[in-house]
């Protein structure tokens, strides 16, 4: 799958108060679909020992899904492409990998 063909997915299916002038509405859910991931995950370590059965790597997986499709409507609120947000990305983490700064605090390492 492309990302931009994700992304533009996403913008046509978008529902909710003021699609392309509301951040505010794509962050909380996003907040809310990390917390969804965190919660299943505490419930693993509480429940099965840390162990992740398949059952729940799938329900994981579906978390994770609504994560990156909040992550692409955030994206689409900012007129970003989600594929130069990534790359920019790659290159920020690569330039820290090659001055030996992935380790560390503050943006700007």
């Amino acid at each position: 799958m492309n990302l931009n063909d994700y992304q533009t997915f996403v913008k046509e299916i978008s529902v909710y108060p003021n699609v392309g002038e509301n951040i505010i509405y794509p962050v909380l859910g996003l907040c809310g679909e990390t917390g969804e991931v965190a919660e299943k995950i505490k419930k693993v370590i509480r429940d099965n020992n840390g162990v992740i059965t398949k059952e729940k790597q799938i329900e994981i997986g579906k978390e994770l899904g609504d994560v990156i499709w909040y992550i692409a409507a955030i994206c689409n609120e900012l007129k970003l492409d989600l594929s130069d947000v990534l790359l920019a990305n790659m290159e920020k983490l690569n330039s820290r990998k090659d001055r030996d700064k992935l380790q560390g605090n503050g943006d700007n390492r």
